[in-house]
């Protein structure tokens, strides 16, 4: 790959001043050939090292190699000033169009993590944009909406958990995955998918805070109200848009501490799998007594379960429900015995989701949320400094929280 050089108005001077002095071409000829040929080696703005290949990016007021540009937590457009490996400029991949340059360079968007080159207006212009995966629709593929207007890509859609009955195996799964760390979650309750609207009434009933900005995806409630949980749903003619959602309302019951797990529908497995992680750690620090933490560390901590969940996944068999079962729900019980609707097979893991994976183990890694994100980073580091010991990262927590929480370590 070759680097492209804009040119430069100041040198027509210089050669202007050469050709009027003939005695002073070859010297001139020379000291330019030094100065342009011999330069110092540029500085990356990232790493701070020399970009000796001469390939480089120009974005943010600096130059950088190609892979520090892709490790920034960030989707904002880039100014590129390098053709690709042909020569060319690259295409649009969502309109397969040449990407327009403009006088300092290429300018186009790049998502840090599936690296697809794409038009910056189509970040504006109504493009359809994946709910789980982020990534925009191409002109070469449809998504699909659901009843509450989230997106979704085909890939998402194939691997989506819809409901609360095909949710069951997972929920025991999360269990099994806490008792295997000696924290087995002893009390049960219900895990119910549902939709947005659903999870903006929970948390308005719960008197939970904004979330600092996110979308909230799951949420684990302390109180009793009464939840719409989807129980079966049918793809439209068009095989573009979620119709004929059906819901059943289910009061939630104060047995212990934590009446419910709500996460939003529609979500890949594995995703849905983070996110009931995390609630399930909001639940095990309130079943038992670890109350009012630090808000930053509480989250923090419930990321880096979510975390550990995802590691081994990549290569983990997963058991999807039985596509005939999902016309009825389980809503209310946590039960080890599955519902009788409900049957479970194990497949492997799709190339798709063995990357999907990966997206939301970047996701956290890179979260720039002073809440989700530094909190992530902070409590990576007290277990580091435990030893991956939770009792000894718990101690740090409640100290820097300077609350005593009602249970014993």
């Amino acid at each position: 790959m070759r680097s492209w050089f804009k040119h430069d108005p100041s040198k027509k001077g210089k050669a202007k001043q050469v050709e009027e002095d003939e005695s002073k071409i070859k010297h001139s000829k020379d000291h330019m050939e030094e100065e342009d040929v011999n330069h110092p080696p540029r500085i990356c703005n990232g790493c701070c090292k020399p970009i000796e290949d001469g390939i480089y990016m120009n974005a943010f007021d600096g130059l950088w190699h190609p892979l520090c540009l892709s490790r920034l937590p960030c989707q904002k457009p880039i100014m590129n000033e390098i053709p690709n490996s042909k020569g060319q400029f690259p295409n649009c991949y969502i309109c397969e169009k040449k990407i327009p340059s403009t006088e300092k360079g290429i300018e186009f968007s790049y998502h840090p993590f599936w690296k697809e080159k794409y038009c910056p207006s189509h970040e504006e212009d109504g493009t359809a944009k994946c709910f789980s995966c982020e990534r925009l629709e191409s002109c070469r593929t449809k998504y699909v909406m659901l009843a509450d207007s989230r997106w979704l890509c085909r890939e998402c859609l194939e691997c989506a958990v819809m409901n609360t009955v095909e949710c069951h195996q997972l929920h025991m799964e999360i269990r099994d995955f806490f008792e295997s760390l000696h924290m087995k979650i002893e009390k049960e309750f219900p895990v119910l998918l549902v939709e947005k609207e659903a999870i903006n009434k929970a948390e308005k009933e719960e008197k939970i805070d904004t979330h600092y900005g996110t979308v909230t995806r799951g949420l684990c409630l302390s109180g009793e109200q009464i939840v719409n949980t989807v129980t079966n749903w049918r793809i439209g003619p068009d095989k573009e848009e979620i119709q004929g959602m059906d819901w059943k309302s289910v009061m939630v019951e104060r047995k212990c501490e934590v009446t419910a797990i709500l996460i939003l529908y529609g979500l890949p497995r594995l995703l849905t799998g983070y996110i009931l992680a995390h609630e399930m750690m909001h639940a095990w620090l309130k079943l038992n007594g670890f109350r009012k933490l630090d808000t930053v560390l509480e989250e923090g901590l419930c990321q880096v379960f979510g975390h550990m969940w995802l590691e081994p996944q990549r290569y983990a068999p997963l058991f999807v429900a039985d596509s005939s079962s999902s016309s009825s729900a389980s809503s209310s019980s946590s039960s080890r015995t599955p519902p009788a609707t409900t049957t479970s097979k194990k497949k492997g893991s799709s190339d798709f989701e063995k990357e999907l994976v990966e997206f939301c183990k970047h996701q956290i890694e890179t979260n720039d949320s002073l809440v989700y994100g530094v909190g992530f980073r902070q409590v990576s580091k007290m277990m580091e400094s435990n030893h991956g010991k939770l009792m000894g990262t718990l101690k740090d927590i409640v100290r820097a929280s300077k609350n005593i929480p009602d249970s014993k370590f």
